[in-house]
């Protein structure tokens, strides 16, 4: 299916197929995982499908029918347990309580995105809801060393407050973590026009960016591409032009694979560094979320380095991260990449060097277990006595 957005009242909503639900067993969280993952993969041919319409936002979860006219399920946040992808199968799942739910019994709930990056995006939503709704409930978690440069405004699911000045977008590529490694230029005033609102969303034509970046002369002509238009793309374009006729659909099928949008890599910023929550407190999530989460922050002991701070199954490891002529590779590691983006998508593909491959599962470290088992025994109670209460969120 495809995607839209709507985001009235911090609701983002996205389109796709709902493959359906199983439950999952109440064992440890790795464990868990892992059973989770074989059965996301058993399901992948799974024929049974039906196009939905989901809602996140901070209070939750909602899944309405693809007309949006009928609402299939409500997940209220703390009911919401973990989330993960398998951006490989197109698969976004998430696992949780059924609302009004007799027993205190887990289920997984998994969709099917229209491609990779699609599902890769629902998850990075629902995560990014996790962090904010931590920070709605921990307020004084919240970062309070706040750069000059960074404008105060409330955080949101799709705009993160920061701006997308040309600075930004130019170093986007290079470094999708504002401020991570100190060698990137930044203007010393952000570009006030290019400026997104909460309302407005994040600039989407290139073309204009690169127009009003000529106007304000912060760019010459010339020297400003979209990020989603790099060299190797240009080269396989012409190999594409130049090649006979019968080799179009093969070409075409190598073609699927979108590059990245302004909001996908904004979304995958704050996911990545845990925009808004103070940096004594990320440390402490990340120990307490799943093996191979991670977190991107600038390196402790090297001010020019920035980090990714791994959970392995021997506790929290630090890697710097080196950009050496424009390449990002990892301390000790000898692969090079062109983006951070790359470097975390290929580590999460293969652990090579690593102890575990990189997750892009998170848990929801509001998730109430104890709330969930009290609730269960009220909704018993009630049922017996023949009393329904009717909430927005349940």
């Amino acid at each position: 299916m495809g995607e839209t957005a709507g985001r009235e009242h911090g609701i983002v909503t996205r389109s796709a197929e709902y493959i359906g639900s199983f439950p999952v067993d109440d064992r440890c969280l790795d464990d868990q995982i892992q059973q989770l993952h074989s059965q996301l993969k058993s399901l992948n041919n799974c024929r049974s499908k039906r196009a939905v319409s989901l809602k996140f936002s901070v209070k939750g979860v909602k899944v309405y029918d693809e007309d949006e006219t009928t609402l299939l399920m409500a997940h209220a946040m703390y009911r919401v347990s973990l989330s993960t992808a398998r951006p490989s199968d197109a698969q976004f799942a998430f696992v949780s309580h059924n609302p009004g739910g007799s027993d205190a019994q887990l289920y997984c709930h998994l969709f099917r995105a229209r491609h990779a990056r699609a599902a890769q995006f629902l998850n990075l939503l629902l995560c990014r809801c996790f962090q904010l709704y931590f920070l709605e409930k921990h307020p004084e978690e919240a970062q309070k060393e706040c750069s000059e440069k960074t404008p105060s405004r409330t955080l949101s699911l799709l705009h993160q407050g920061f701006p997308l000045s040309v600075s930004a977008l130019v170093s986007f590529r290079r470094a999708p973590t504002q401020g991570l490694l100190p060698g990137e230029k930044v203007l010393s005033e952000p570009n006030t026009e290019l400026v997104s609102s909460p309302e407005e969303g994040p600039t989407s034509s290139p073309t204009i960016v690169r127009k009003m970046a000529i106007r304000t002369k912060k760019l010459r002509s010339g020297a400003y591409r979209s990020f989603t238009f790099t060299p190797l793309k240009q080269h396989h374009l012409q190999d594409k032009l130049s090649a006979p006729q019968e080799k179009a659909p093969e070409s075409a099928k190598a073609c699927r694979t979108r590059a990245p949008s302004l909001a996908e890599e904004a979304l995958a910023q704050a996911v990545w560094c845990w925009a808004g929550v103070s940096s004594d407190c990320t440390a402490m999530l990340l120990a307490d979320d799943v093996l191979g989460a991670f977190l991107l922050c600038p390196h402790p002991k090297k001010p020019d380095h920035g980090s990714l701070i791994v959970h392995f199954p021997s506790g929290l490891a630090t890697y710097a991260i080196k950009n050496s002529k424009g390449k990002f590779l990892l301390e000790k590691c000898h692969n090079k990449f062109e983006s951070l983006a790359a470097l975390i998508e290929h580590y999460t593909e293969f652990s090579e060097e690593l102890e575990c491959s990189l997750s892009n599962a998170r848990v929801n470290h509001c998730y109430d277990w104890e709330e969930i088992v009290n609730k269960s025994s009220h909704s018993q109670q009630d049922s017996k006595k023949g009393t329904l209460k009717n909430q927005s969120w349940v």
